[in-house]
C-alpha cells in the first residue's frame, strides 16, 4: 500500500490558501481517481482504493498543520506500513509560486508540519512534494500570507501544478521516488 498525504487545515476559512495546497492535491487525485475521502478516523479524512493495480490511501490530517505528524503516525502504526511507503505534499515558501522540488529526505526547512511529521515519524527519510508558494512581496507575515488565497493569476498556475503532482504520484505508484525526482523537478 501507498500513502499519499496532502497538508494543510480544515475547515471552509483555509480552502483554496497557500498553506492548502497539500489538501487541493489530495481531492484533485481524490476526483481523478475516484476514491472517496470518506473515512474520519487516524485524525484524518481518508480515502482508500486501487490504482493502477496497487492499493492507494489518501490522507488529509484534520489536526491543523502544526500537528500533522500524529495523523500520519497513526496511520502508518494501524497499517503496519514503514515511512519508504509515503509521500508527503505541501507548501513551501522558498520555492517560486509553481515551483515543485521532490526529495526523500531532508529538514522542515522551518515548516511547522514536517516538523512535527518528522518528530512522529523519527526520521527525516520519507519522500516528500514541496510546492512553492513564494515569500511575501509585502508587508504581510508569513502566517498571514501562508493563510491568504491565491491570485487570480497564481489560481491558474496552481491549478496546473495540482495536476503535475498527481501525475508524479501516480508515477510514483509505478516507479521508484528517485525515477519519480528526476522526472519531475523543476
Amino acid at each position: 500500500m501507498k500513502v499519499i498525504i496532502g497538508l494543510g487545515n480544515p475547515g471552509k476559512q483555509f480552502d483554496g490558501t497557500r498553506h492548502n495546497i497539500g489538501f487541493d492535491v489530495i481531492d484533485a487525485l481524490s476526483d481523478k481517481w475516484n476514491i472517496p475521502l470518506d473515512q474520519a478516523k487516524h485524525k484524518g479524512l481518508l480515502g482508500t482504493g486501487m490504482v493502477n493495480g496497487e492499493k492507494v490511501l489518501l490522507l488529509k490530517p484534520l489536526t491543523y498543520m502544526n500537528l500533522s505528524g500524529e495523523s500520519i503516525s497513526a496511520v502508518l502504526n494501524f497499517y503496519k506500513l514503514s515511512h519508504e511507503d509515503i509521500v508527503v505534499i505541501y507548501d513551501d515558501l522558498d520555492l517560486p509560486p509553481g515551483k515543485l522540488r521532490l526529495r526523500q529526505k531532508g529538514s522542515a526547512g522551518g515548516h511547522n508540519g514536517i516538523k512535527s511529521t518528522i518528530a512522529h515519524l523519527g526520521t527525516q527519510e520519507f519522500n516528500r512534494i514541496r510546492v512553492g508558494v513564494g515569500r511575501p512581496t509585502d508587508k504581510r507575515s508569513v502566517p498571514d500570507f501562508v493563510l491568504s488565497r491565491f491570485t487570480k493569476d497564481e489560481q491558474e498556475l496552481m491549478s496546473k501544478v495540482v495536476d503535475i503532482c498527481g501525475k508524479a504520484c501516480e508515477n510514483w505508484l509505478e516507479a521508484d521516488f528517485l525515477i519519480v525526482m528526476n522526472k519531475f523537478n523543476g
